[in-house]
């Protein structure tokens, strides 16, 4: 299942209900239909609606040039599947490596033997939101996102032409055949959908007929089929089957290496210690002590054959060490107790969690600055505030605001000069430039261009900002996900950062629990944002607003177009592109901490930010204004809620600040919520 965000850089789930996808709580909010709107208006897109859900990745074709370009590793990603699942794709991808490299002792097969439609039908059974090779094979926006589902296919069998009573006959594109499963695709996978086990299979006859599929009496209402519904087929009874045969039983595939040590004397108790590749250890002694022996002693192609019968069990036995005094024997029937207490053992131990170690060996530093973090002096009496803009106008509204420093997020780097001067010849504010949160090999003429404006400073948001940048005038952005003190001492003191944002996933008490260990001054807090859900090189503008594969031959409709997607409460999430292409989804509503701002400060919060996305440029002053007042005691975190919402009419959400239980969901505290929450 491939994610459609940079990985550490979603905050959907977080943003929408409370849950991080960063903590492995993700709600999968990309697999959900979304309206685009452009301009404001509706974009007649026919049946695509799940504009954010990828293909499956699947990156069989592309093993030999992976293996050329030096990968020695594959990595299969089964979350939530089911076993058949990983019987099937692992036996898959095993065969498409042994093809490619076969062993000494072995004929390669001759890949016009491999019987490709099966293989990919293998695949599409197992589980398929449509398979791609995602970005292997470069960027293609045309095919990452089908948008016409969200959720498992299977194989698509073909077309629905007509309904006779209680037959359907499609047009055949796949085969299939009694006990079957099957759907039927109107076109809205978000509404339930009809579908069964087909009963019996009537293939065409002639070419152009169309296939007759019949159910059990009762099984499928056939008035909520339509002609042009697609039939896809969503299980294969043989298929799982034939997988469950691959690894059912009670013999292991792949057996592991276990060592054995045998010691004792004449009457004494045989030792037996068994040893496996993770370091488990089982150590058993015989009831019995070793007697001399007349016939037969206890030599070690005797013990290897008795201690050897490991059938039934995950192991087999590997290197066997004899300490044994010559000339001793024991029972075999206590040799096979023996044998199997020290498996038993082994497989008791290897059912434990792991146990982790702490090592004592600690960044001395970062244990420093988490002690000189606890005790707090009283809170500041001159708060630091930063803006961060997104537009010029926004910028040019900040005259007179007493904003000592100012962070500019453009999509174009080339207006940053402008942006520069401007500010050097109205203001006295320092001013630190933000390049794209991704960087990829080839764009440092990005990085370039954003240093030529000689900004004061810059707001890093990744390794390679952090790498070029260093020893300069630097802050750190959310997306470094400073969750925890060790984290902040770590990008402050290595690469000496003035200071680090905190993550966006940390609710109110963990911030103010982040403060309180980590030393005053280091720590910067959004208190006013739209949160950025998605950010991801997916590119909506390109995909559906035009016929291009990407930047080359899109046309740039980022540049003419104001884009918005519309989720299924009816919010309106703004979409920006930066750039490097990549677009990143804004919530809808913006998220103020104002509730939260008096608590954070007490904590010891001293620098505040507040960023705008679309406000207008009268609304600048306002918002800085009104937080101001709020932690100088001068308005209650209340009435500046009920300015938000009636005075400058861009509605505010708690967002994660508050607790997942008590999370607005993003919607404002005026709106009925019952709504959004049922839809998420």
């Amino acid at each position: 299942a491939l994610c459609v965000a940079y990985s550490g850089q979603c905050l959907t789930s977080e943003a929408l209900g409370g849950r991080s996808a960063n903590r492995g709580e993700c709600a999968q909010a990309c697999r959900m239909p979304y309206e685009l709107l452009a301009n404001g208006r509706p974009v007649d897109l026919g049946d695509r609606r799940y504009l954010l859900s990828p293909q499956d990745l699947a990156g069989l074709e592309v093993i030999p040039a992976l293996a050329s370009a030096g990968v020695a590793s594959l990595k299969i990603e089964g979350r939530l599947k089911s076993a058949e699942y990983v019987a099937s794709i692992t036996r898959v991808y095993r065969q498409a490596i042994d093809r490619l490299a076969p062993a000494a002792d072995s004929t390669p097969t001759d890949p016009g033997t491999v019987d490709r439609s099966a293989i990919q039908y293998e695949l599409e059974m197992a589980f398929s939101r449509g398979l791609y090779s995602g970005w292997l094979e470069g960027v293609d926006n045309q095919r990452l996102v089908h948008a016409r589902f969200g959720k498992k296919r299977g194989a698509f069998l073909g077309t629905v032409v007509r309904i006779d009573r209680d037959e359907v006959l499609v047009r055949p594109e796949g085969a299939c055949k009694a006990g079957d499963g099957v759907v039927f695709d109107a076109g809205k996978p978000d509404q339930p959908e009809e579908g069964g086990r087909l009963f019996q299979v009537r293939a065409p006859r002639r070419t152009g007929d169309p296939l007759v599929l019949t159910f059990l009496e009762g099984a499928v209402d056939f008035r909520r089929i339509r002609p042009g519904d697609r039939v896809w087929k969503t299980s294969d009874p043989d298929l799982e089957r034939n997988l469950r045969q691959t690894y059912a039983g009670d013999i292991p595939r792949v057996a592991q290496p276990i060592e054995m040590e045998v010691h004792g004397r004449r009457g004494e108790p045989l030792t037996l210690v068994a040893r496996d590749a993770a370091g488990h250890l089982a150590h058993v002694t015989s009831s019995m002590p070793l007697a001399p022996a007349e016939t037969r002693p206890l030599e070690e192609a005797r013990l290897r054959d008795q201690l050897g019968r490991l059938g039934g069990t995950p192991f087999r036995l590997g290197a066997l060490r004899s300490d044994l005094e010559p000339g001793v024997i024991l029972p075999v029937s206590e040799l096979n107790r023996l044998r199997r207490a020290a498996v038993e053992e082994l497989l008791r131990q290897r059912a434990q969690p792991h146990r982790w170690t702490v090592r004592d060996t600690a960044d001395e530093r970062a244990t420093h600055s988490i002690q000189s973090g606890t005790t707090r002096a009283a809170p500041p009496a001159d708060l630091q505030w930063v803006a961060l803009v997104r537009t010029l106008p926004q910028l040019e509204a900040l005259a007179g605001c007493a904003v000592p420093t100012v962070y500019c997020e453009f999509e174009d780097p080339k207006r940053y000069r402008d942006a520069v001067r401007w500010v050097r010849e109205h203001t006295s504010m320092q001013i630190l430039l933000a390049p794209p949160r991704i960087t990829k090999p080839g764009e440092e003429w990005i990085l370039a261009q954003v240093e030529s404006a000689q900004p004061d400073g810059f707001l890093v948001r990744n390794y390679d900002h952090l790498e070029r940048w260093r020893g300069r005038h630097c802050v750190g952005d959310f997306s470094l996900n400073v969750a925890n003190p060790l984290t902040a001492a770590h990008f402050v003191e290595q690469y000496g950062l003035e200071r680090v944002t905190a993550s966006y996933d940390l609710n109110a008490e963990q911030l103010e629990a982040l403060l309180a260990a980590t030393p005053r001054g280091r720590l910067e807090v959004t208190l006013h944002q739209h949160i950025p859900m998605f950010h991801m090189e997916h590119c909506v503008f390109c995909a559906f607003l035009s016929q291009g594969k990407d930047f080359r031959d899109c046309g740039r409709p980022c540049d003419s177009q104001v884009v918005h997607l519309r989720d299924r409460v009816g919010a309106h999430h703004p979409i920006k592109a930066d750039a490097g292409c990549r677009n990143t989804v804004f919530n809808a509503r913006a998220q103020t901490g104002a509730d939260h701002a008096l608590r954070l400060r007490d904590a010891g919060a001293d620098r505040f930010r507040i960023e705008f996305l679309d406000e207008t440029p009268e609304m600048v002053p306002r918002l800085i204004e009104g937080y101001r007042r709020l932690l100088h005691g001068e308005v209650t975190a209340e009435s500046l809620w009920r300015e938000f919402r009636l005075v400058n009419q861009i509605g505010v959400t708690r967002g994660q600040l508050s607790k997942a239980t008590g999370s607005d969901l993003g919607v404002d505290r005026w709106t009925d919520t019952r709504a959004y929450r049922a839809a998420w």
